[in-house]
C-alpha cells in the first residue's frame, strides 16, 4: 500500500490521539512521507515550510483512523444462518468483499481484523489491497473458521450431503483440529477463528449456554497455531467456554458474553482482549422481528446484551481491554453501520466517549499486533488518520455520519471524505 511523498501541516484542529488523554485545542499535525511527525498544540510545532500541502480542520477533529476488529468482508444481507455458505456464489461473494472493504474504509475505518470468511477470500482480498487494486482497511485475514461437528456453523442436515467446507472446517478431535490449523495456515491466514461456544441464533441446537468444542480441541489448535505463529481467537459467549478458550492459551476472545470473576480474574492474568460486539445484540432484539426472528431467539439476545454489557463494564473497570467492532452483513446489522458499535457504547452501555474511542483505535492496533504502527497520533506512526468536521468526544455519534468526514488518509494518502471528492473533481 503506497504511502503519501511529501509533507503535510494540518491545523486548526482538536487532536483526540486515541490514548484515551483529554483532547487537544488548537493543535497541529505534521506528516512527512506518510508518518506522522509532529502531534500537538500547534504553538509548539517545529517550524513549518511555506511550500508544504496546508490542510484546515475548520476547527474539526483529528483522530487515529478507526479499527474495525471483528469485520467479516464476505458477509452480505444475510437473514439466516444458512445464508452464510448458500446464498451467492463466490464469484458474486468475491465481489461482495471487495465492496464491503470499500465501505469500510470510507466510514472512517483504515484497518480491520477479518473475523472469519467464506472461501478464504479475505486472504486475496487483503493482498489486493496492499497491492492498490481496490480500497480498503489495512487488513489481516482469518479465512475460513474452525467448528467442532454439531457446533453452531454446522447446521446442515446430514441426509443433505451439502457440506460446510466454503464457511468452515469441521472437526472432531484434537487431531484434526491440528490438521485444520495446517490447512488455513498453507492458505496464508493470520487468524484462526473457532467456536468454542453456540449462539443465540441456534436456540435448539447450540444456544449461547452451549459447548462446542473441547477444551482438548481448543488446545490443540492454539499449539498448533502458535507453532506456526499465527493467533487464536473464538466465539465465546458461554461461561465455561471463555474460561477453556483462556485455559488454552487464546490470543482474543469474540464476545466474552457470561463472564464471572473467575473468568475476569483469568483474562486480567491473561491481559487477553475481548470484542463483545454488542451493537449487533442491540438490532437483532430492535429489528429481528422484521426479518422474521422468531421470539425465542430474539429473547436469547437480549440475554446476550444484558450479559456482555455487564461483562464489558467488568472487564472495562478491572483494566482490561476491549476493541469495537462485531458481525456487520447481517439483514438488520448491515455493512456500513460500524460506528454504531461506538454509540451503543456510550448511549448504552456508559463508557465515555474517549474510553470508546481508545477501544476502537489504540486497543483495535494491539489485537491486530500492528500498535507500533497505527492506532494513536503520535510521532513516528503511520498517518492513518480520520478529520472530522464537528467534536466527536461532544457527540460521537458524529462518526455514524460519513459526510461529516474531511478526510480519511492511509499513510497520509487521502482516501475518502470530502477533501478526496473534491481532489477527484478538481
Amino acid at each position: 500500500m503506497r504511502t503519501a511523498r511529501g509533507t503535510m501541516w494540518i491545523d486548526h484542529a482538536r487532536l483526540v490521539d486515541g490514548t484515551g488523554a483529554a483532547p487537544v485545542p488548537d493543535a497541529g499535525v505534521l506528516i512527512s512521507d506518510g508518518v506522522i511527525r509532529y502531534a500537538g498544540p500547534a504553538a509548539l510545532a517545529p517550524a513549518i515550510p511555506p511550500h508544504v500541502q496546508r490542510i484546515d480542520a475548520r476547527g474539526g477533529t483529528i483522530m487515529p483512523g478507526l479499527v474495525e476488529a471483528h469485520f467479516h468482508p464476505t458477509y452480505f444481507n444475510v437473514a439466516e444462518l444458512a445464508d452464510l455458505d448458500i446464498k451467492y456464489p463466490v464469484e458474486y461473494v468475491t465481489l461482495l468483499a471487495a465492496s464491503n472493504a470499500k465501505l469500510a474504509l470510507e466510514c472512517g475505518y483504515t484497518s480491520a481484523r477479518s473475523g472469519g470468511s467464506l472461501h478464504n477470500i479475505d486472504v486475496w482480498l487483503k493482498k489486493a489491497i496492499e497491492e492498490d487494486l481496490c480500497p480498503g482497511p489495512r487488513l489481516a485475514a482469518s479465512g475460513r473458521e474452525i467448528c467442532g461437528a454439531g457446533g453452531l456453523m454446522d447446521w446442515n442436515a446430514e441426509h443433505l450431503k451439502l457440506g460446510m467446507e466454503g464457511l468452515i472446517l469441521l472437526i472432531n478431535g484434537p487431531v484434526e483440529g491440528r490438521a485444520a490449523v495446517r490447512k488455513l495456515v498453507k492458505d496464508g491466514v493470520e487468524w484462526i477463528k473457532t467456536y468454542p461456544t453456540g449462539d443465540a441464533a441456534a436456540p435448539d441446537t447450540a444456544d449461547h449456554h452451549t459447548l462446542c468444542m473441547t477444551l482438548e480441541e481448543m488446545t490443540a489448535v492454539v499449539g498448533e497455531a502458535h507453532n506456526y505463529h499465527k493467533k487464536v481467537t473464538g466465539h465465546c459467549r458461554a461461561t465455561e467456554g471463555i474460561k477453556n478458550a483462556l485455559r488454552a492459551g487464546f490470543d482474543c476472545v469474540e464476545h466474552g458474553t457470561f463472564m464471572d470473576e473467575e473468568a475476569l480474574d483469568m483474562l486480567l492474568e491473561r491481559n487477553t482482549p475481548v470484542v463483545p460486539a454488542l451493537q449487533f445484540e442491540w438490532a437483532s432484539i430492535q429489528r429481528g422481528k422484521e426479518f422474521g426472528m422468531p421470539q425465542a431467539v430474539i429473547d436469547g439476545h437480549q440475554e446476550t446484551l444484558e450479559g456482555g454489557a455487564e461483562s464489558a463494564r467488568k472487564i472495562l473497570k478491572a483494566g482490561g481491554r476491549l476493541g469495537m467492532g462485531g458481525d456487520y452483513g447481517f439483514a438488520w446489522n448491515p455493512h456500513g453501520d460500524y460506528a454504531r458499535e461506538l454509540s451503543f457504547f456510550v448511549n448504552h452501555v456508559g463508557f465515555t466517549p474517549l474510553q470508546t474511542i481508545r477501544c476502537a483505535t489504540q486497543v483495535g492496533a494491539e489485537i491486530m499486533g500492528r500498535e507500533r504502527e497505527f492506532g494513536t497520533v503520535e510521532a513516528g506512526k503511520l498517518a492513518d488518520l480520520l478529520l472530522v468536521d464537528g467534536d466527536v468526544v461532544a457527540d460521537i455519534t458524529i462518526l455514524e455520519d460519513r459526510a461529516r468526514f474531511l478526510a480519511v488518509m492511509q499513510g497520509g494518502v487521502i482516501k475518502a471524505g470530502q477533501l478526496h471528492t473534491a481532489s477527484a473533481m478538481s
